[in-house]
């Protein structure tokens, strides 16, 4: 499953980051985080979608509390 969700994120560099971060995690088939749309894009597969969502928004609030994902 590829769901697109809304992020605000302050820089590129913290979106370059929050995408390697979400990329470690287990699960993660592909991940990516835009600095200039403010779209954060997981994929990963349908039974651990969810698990795996939560995971990556909690790696993204780890490298860059102030940002927002909107689930």
């Amino acid at each position: 499953m590829k769901k697109t969700f809304k992020c605000e994120v302050d820089c590129a560099n913290c979106a370059a980051k929050m995408e390697e971060a979400v990329k470690k995690i287990d699960g993660v088939t592909d991940a990516r985080v835009n600095f200039m749309t403010q779209k954060f894009m997981l994929e990963a597969a349908d039974d651990v979608f969810e698990s795996v969502l939560k995971l990556a928004v909690k790696a993204c609030k780890k490298v860059e509390p102030d940002c927002e994902i909107e689930i």
